[in-house]
């Protein structure tokens, strides 16, 4: 079960905190730094809004791309990326070793750091910032999961909303240990009575 019913509902999108009947709280950089150990200053992670030929974007990255049926596309399936990079063979080059690198990277973007909504597919503007894989940890990744999540939670709030994106394991697990009274079971150790007598 997600704990994040409840926190959608006392979510203030004016102030960005939670409203809670114990107090007001919100999360901040320095949790995600500290959950994640991501950076939170650097380069802003900003991605191309245009994509004009993904096929030849997705190829440079990945070595790979979708049918020459599928030549203009914005995202990637993860049952694509896990199809084409799940199995890499014992004589792999160095590039495949870098492509499937940059795919799992994607999957992981995509999948637990900056999900959308429906959560089985990642968007291409973010292929870019994975082309200079040592570069890649000097981009604010902590700030823009953040920024991501407030935004969703906005979103949420209104009368329209019906789904939530970003990173809810996360913001489940921040939740727990911010606010242990959530947890609908004890995470006590349990005890055996006749054994420890």
């Amino acid at each position: 079960m997600i704990y994040y019913p409840p926190l959608v509902e006392r979510w203030r999108s004016e102030t960005h905190i939670f409203h809670l009947l114990c107090g007001e709280c919100t999360i901040t950089l320095e949790d995600v730094a500290l959950h994640f150990g991501l950076p939170i200053d650097g380069s802003a992670v900003t991605g191309i809004s245009v994509i004009v030929e993904s096929a030849a974007l997705c190829y440079n990255l990945l070595g790979a791309s979708l049918g020459d049926d599928k030549s203009n596309f914005s995202n990637l399936k993860f049952t694509w990326l896990k199809a084409n990079f799940e199995h890499l063979s014992i004589n792999a080059t160095e590039e495949e070793l870098m492509c499937a690198a940059q795919a799992y990277i994607m999957h992981i973007i995509g999948g637990v750091l900056i999900p959308n909504a429906n959560n089985n597919r990642v968007h291409l503007q973010y292929s870019p910032l994975l082309t200079d894989l040592p570069n890649v940890r000097s981009y604010s990744w902590g700030s823009t999961i953040l920024a991501m999540l407030y935004r969703e939670l906005c979103r949420t709030t209104k009368s329209d909303g019906i789904d939530i994106g970003g990173c809810l394991v996360w913001l489940q697990s921040w939740a727990l240990y911010r606010m242990p009274f959530l947890a609908s079971i004890s995470h006590q150790p349990y005890v055996f009575p006749l054994v420890n007598r």
